[in-house]
């Protein structure tokens, strides 16, 4: 009883990019609609961008709040106002953005100190965090924007090194000791993988992993039923507790607040959703990038050229925005005019929830980044993989080999900034696989399996439900445990 009593509050502390923020704010939701008082730690620009998200809470009763910190950008040489990863756009750039990050340090303490927060949820790539919570003796919990499967695939190459046992970048080799047979090959790495040298990004992944071993566990976005072979080896083998709560995009239940999700959407939520009630149920792929995969001029017209080839109706969001009077030298041929009323091209931010959730979408051409790919299974929609950096080439592997619910576009290449170079012919043989025939059907078939799966989770009952329950109770005993002992 006195564990339901004792009102936890929780910082939450998440990268400052959109696919780390997104999932963070729908996390601290979750947090506070079971009765936890909730603090969001961030800088001003990322303030902005969550803002009108938090006063709704707020009006809505939820113990919800924000606190900012000042990004030192200037200070390191960025920008000012480079406060999002996206931002940082060239390797000198990304280098000054993490020293910034390092630099957080301080202000954090000093926000710690003054409002005495029960628990530090930060992100991963804080490795830092876990020592400030040591200092103030709170636990510190990871909060892992991706799936156990790719930890586990990173944690597996970082303990045996099967890719120095190749001899060269395109031979695979198998994971070693995993659940799967799983295959890649040294091309689909990260590069700080396969170094040899260790750059600021292995150094801070060395970090990562040092502050893993030693918090006080991990929160995923994830939940059993989708990878538990995976759930499974990250406790049992990899000896780390941890936590699945997701999908967290669940707790969006209302059209406003699937729309207002993430950045201010380029297109209106009500424009998408009038275009697709005019299709029939599965006849429309989605494309989409993510927020930082960049393509050049020479992909983006073979996008066009697949898609226009394929036959199939379209939404393609394409980063990059228009400028007025100029056209688009890669939309040759009036591209935009002879496929007006099948295709529709949104340019810069997109409703992306809303838009997978409409029953006419029945594909979805990925980064795979984690919170797409997610979203796709939600949605019990088929995919397109076509991975370009980060930990993408390890949910490729979980969509197309473990889950079988899609088919890869044939990226063979980790890429830091530009996507790698696929023919038109590629892309319009992978989304009518996706899209038409026995195939598709299966895939489609399997993916609304687990969108059910996905949904009862977060339901009461559920495995994530109930993880989340078991989690505030743990934090809960821990806090009470504490305040005994201080007052021995």
């Amino acid at each position: 009883m006195e564990s339901e009593k004792r009102q936890l509050h929780l910082f939450i502390f998440p990268y400052m990019a959109a696919g780390h923020m997104i999932p963070a704010i729908d996390m601290a939701k979750l947090f506070a609609s079971r009765g936890l008082r909730i603090t969001i730690i961030t800088t001003p620009l990322n303030a902005s961008s969550i803002f009108e998200t938090v006063e709704k809470s707020k009006i809505l009763g939820l113990k919800m709040d924000m606190l900012i910190i000042e990004f030192p950008a200037e200070q390191v040489g960025l920008p000012k106002g480079g406060e999002s990863y996206h931002l940082a756009t060239s390797p000198d750039l990304r280098m000054k953005f993490r020293e910034a990050i390092t630099l957080l340090r301080q202000p954090l303490e000093e926000l710690v100190q003054d409002y005495c927060p029960d628990c530090l949820i930060t992100s991963a790539l804080f490795p830092w965090t876990t020592d400030v919570a040591r200092r103030f003796g709170i636990p510190r919990l990871i909060f892992h924007a991706t799936s156990s499967f790719s930890i586990c695939a990173s944690e597996c190459l970082r303990l045996y090194e099967p890719y120095k046992k190749v001899s060269s970048d395109s031979e695979p080799f198998i994971l070693p000791n995993f659940p799967d047979e799983i295959k890649l090959t040294r091309n689909q790495l990260p590069d700080f993988v396969t170094q040899d040298i260790e750059t600021d990004v292995g150094k801070l992944i060395r970090h990562v992993i040092e502050a893993e071993l030693t918090s006080y566990g991990a929160v995923f976005n994830s939940f059993y039923d989708l990878e538990p072979a995976y759930v499974d080896y990250y406790k049992k083998v990899l000896g780390r507790k941890a936590w699945h709560i997701g999908p967290v995009s669940l707790c969006n239940k209302e059209t406003e607040d699937k729309a207002r999700r993430g950045k201010e959407a380029s297109v209106h939520g009500h424009e998408c959703l009038k275009w697709l009630d005019s299709k029939k149920s599965d006849s429309v792929v989605y494309v989409c990038f993510g927020s930082m995969a960049n393509f050049n001029d020479s992909q983006l017209m073979k996008i066009a050229m697949g898609l226009e080839a394929s036959q199939q109706q379209f939404i393609w969001v394409v980063k990059r925005e228009k400028t007025q009077g100029t056209k688009d030298e890669w939309l040759r041929e009036e591209f935009e005019k002879r496929v007006e009323g099948k295709g529709l091209i949104i340019r810069g931010w997109a409703p992306q929830l809303l838009i997978l959730d409409h029953e006419a979408v029945g594909g979805f051409v990925t980064h795979c980044g984690w919170n797409s790919t997610l979203e796709g299974v939600v949605a019990g929609v088929p995919m397109v993989t076509w991975p370009v950096s980060a930990e993408q080439f390890y949910n490729e592997k979980l969509v197309t080999q473990i889950l079988k619910i899609g088919v890869g576009v044939g990226a063979q290449q980790w890429v830091r900034f530009l996507g790698d170079s696929i023919g038109k012919e590629a892309i319009e043989k992978a989304l009518i696989r996706v899209m038409v025939g026995e195939e598709a059907e299966e895939m489609r078939s399997r993916a609304r399996e687990l969108m059910k799966m996905a949904k009862s989770s977060v339901e009461g009952g559920g495995s994530s439900y109930s993880d989340l329950n078991a989690l505030i109770e743990d934090l809960s005993s821990h806090v009470i445990a504490g305040e005994a002992t201080e007052k021995n």
